[in-house]
C-alpha cells in the first residue's frame, strides 16, 4: 500500500460517511445527511474547497480557524516537504529542539516583551490546560475565574471553565475550584477578585461562541483588579489571535494591556499539523519549573515534534512575509461596514459583532412585523436550534458558501474567513447573503418551508 496509497485512497473515495457511522460518530453524520452538508469534498486550496462534482466553495468556516492562511498555503507546503525528506532527530527529549527554540523565538516577537517564555502544545484546549496549572503554582491558589458564555476547549479542566451549560451537563463533577462571572461586568469581576483567592481570571477578548468583543476599557481594568488582587490575567486567543481580529494578538488593540499568560493554536498550525502554546512571563514559568527536579513537571508527549515546530514557523514567516494581518485589517473593516448596510433591512438581525475577521451574526424575534413574529414563534416551538440553519443551509447549497452556527441553542451565526481572504470573494459572500436575508422575510416562503421541514425531521430522528 506505501507505493500506492493514493490509488488505495481514491478506490476508498466515498465511503467516509458509512466508515463514520459504523466505527467514530453516527450521530454526527445523521446531522451532516440532515441538513445537506455531506458534500464530499474532495480539494481544497486556498480559500476554496472542491467537491466530487467539480463546485467550488468559499470556506468561511476554515476549520473553526484552523485554516487561517488558507488551505495548503504554497510556502508552508515546501517547507514541511523539505523537512519530511530529511532524517531530523526528533523528539529526542533527553536534548533541546532548535525548531521548537527558533519558533519560541519568532512568536514572542509579537508579544508584550515580557511575554518571552513559551510552553507549546498539540492544542487549544491543552493550552488552556497549561495556563490553569502554571496559574495555579504560581499564585500558589485554586480558584480560577471565568465568563459566562466562555469558551476554552473540552477537556476536562477547560469544561469547567466553560460558560455553557449545554456543554457541561452530563459529564458529572469538572474541575473543583472555579468561579463564572458576567461577561463585560466589571463589578462582578471586582467582587470575584476581592478576597484575593483567585488564581486567575481567564477571558476571551472576543468570545469564540457570541463574537461578543470585550467593551473598551475592560480589559485594562480587569488588568488593574488583577493586579491589586494578585491574580494572572490569562487571555484566551486561540481563535482571536495571530491576526484574526486585524492585529498579531487581539489584546494589542487596546496598547496598555498585557496579559500574564496568553493561549494560542489554530491558525499557528498552518492548517498542517496540530500546535498550540501557552505564552507567559518569565517569573510564571520559572515557578513551575524552579528546580532540575521539576524541570519536566508539566510535559506532553508530541509537544515540540518537528514537523509542528516547522508548520509554526512557516506559518509566522508567511503571515510576517505577506502582510497577513494588515490584510485582515482591512479586510475586516470592509467587511464589517458592508454589513451593516446589508442587514438594516432585515428585523431578524438584532446585532452585528466582532473584530477584523472574526464576525457573526445574531438574530431575534423581529419587533414589528406580526406575521414574521408568528413564523419566529412557531419554529422555535418545534425546535429551537434550527433557525439559523435557514441562513447557512441556502448560503452553501444555492451559493456554494460554507459557514456554520456559532454553537448549539445560539441564534449567531459565525464567519471566520481565511486571512488572506480578497474583497472579491467578501462581495461574493456579502451578495449571497444579501440574498439569504431577504428570503427570511417572505412568510410563507421556501425558505420557511426548508427549515419547518428540518425541524420536524430533526425531532423523528
Amino acid at each position: 500500500m506505501h507505493k500506492e496509497f493514493l490509488a488505495w485512497l481514491e478506490q476508498n473515495r466515498g465511503r467516509q460517511y458509512d466508515l463514520h457511522t459504523e466505527h467514530i460518530n453516527s450521530a454526527f453524520v445523521k446531522m451532516l445527511r440532515t441538513i445537506g452538508f455531506d458534500k464530499g469534498y474532495v480539494r481544497g486550496e486556498g480559500c476554496y474547497l472542491w467537491d466530487g462534482e467539480g463546485n467550488k466553495y468559499l470556506d468561511l468556516l476554515t476549520g473553526w480557524g484552523v485554516f487561517a492562511l488558507g488551505r495548503h498555503h504554497p510556502k508552508i507546503k515546501a517547507i514541511l516537504q523539505q523537512l519530511i525528506g530529511t532524517d531530523s532527530p526528533n523528539l529526542v527529549r533527553m536534548d533541546c529542539s532548535l525548531l521548537a527554540g527558533l519558533a519560541a523565538e519568532a512568536l514572542t516577537r509579537h508579544t508584550s516583551a515580557d511575554l518571552s517564555r513559551v510552553f507549546f502544545t498539540n492544542s487549544g484546549t491543552e493550552s488552556v490546560e497549561a495556563a490553569i496549572k502554571f496559574s495555579r503554582c504560581a499564585t500558589g491558589r485554586e480558584r480560577i475565574v471565568y465568563c459566562e458564555h466562555a469558551f476554552h476547549g473540552l477537556t476536562t479542566g477547560s469544561l469547567a471553565l466553560n460558560g455553557a451549560d449545554f456543554f457541561r451537563e452530563r459529564f458529572g463533577t469538572l474541575l473543583p475550584g472555579t468561579q463564572r462571572v458576567p461577561f463585560n461586568n466589571l463589578v462582578a469581576l471586582e467582587a470575584a477578585l476581592s478576597d484575593k483567592q483567585a488564581a486567575a481570571f481567564i477571558v476571551e477578548p472576543v468570545q469564540g461562541k457570541s463574537c461578543e468583543v470585550v467593551q473598551d476599557g475592560y480589559l485594562e481594568e480587569a488588568q488593574r483588579l488583577c493586579r491589586k488582587s494578585g491574580t494572572l490575567l490569562v487571555l484566551d486567543e486561540v481563535q482571536s489571535g495571530l491576526g484574526r481580529t486585524g492585529k498579531w494578538f487581539c489584546y494589542q488593540h487596546w496598547p496598555n494591556v498585557e496579559p500574564d499568560i496568553l493561549c494560542v493554536s489554530k491558525a499557528l498550525s498552518g492548517g498542517y499539523v496540530p500546535v498550540g502554546a501557552t505564552i507567559t512571563r518569565p517569573r510564571v514559568m520559572d515557578c513551575v519549573f524552579d528546580s532540575m527536579e521539576h524541570c519536566v513537571i508539566h510535559s506532553n508527549t508530541f509537544g515540540q515534534n518537528d514537523m509542528a515546530m516547522a508548520a509554526a514557523l512557516a506559518s509566522l514567516y508567511v503571515m510576517e512575509d505577506e502582510h497577513i494581518v494588515e490584510n485582515a485589517a482591512e479586510m475586516g473593516r470592509y467587511v464589517m461596514e458592508k454589513l451593516k448596510g446589508i442587514t438594516q433591512s432585515c428585523p431578524f438581525v438584532s446585532d452585528i459583532r466582532g473584530k477584523g475577521l472574526m464576525f457573526g451574526l445574531d438574530f431575534a424575534r423581529p419587533e414589528n412585523s406580526f406575521k414574521l413574529k408568528m413564523a419566529w414563534d412557531m419554529l422555535h416551538k418545534l425546535n429551537a436550534g434550527v433557525f439559523g440553519q435557514m441562513i447557512i443551509i441556502p448560503l452553501l447549497h444555492k451559493h456554494h458558501i460554507l459557514s456554520q452556527v456559532a454553537g448549539y441553542h445560539t441564534e449567531v451565526i459565525k464567519f471566520l474567513p481565511p486571512l488572506t481572504i480578497t474583497r472579491e470573494d467578501l462581495d461574493w459572500f456579502l451578495g449571497a447573503l444579501d440574498e439569504v436575508l431577504k428570503d427570511l422575510q417572505r412568510f410563507p416562503g421556501a425558505a420557511w418551508d426548508t427549515v419547518f421541514g428540518l425541524a420536524k425531521r430533526a425531532i423523528r430522528a
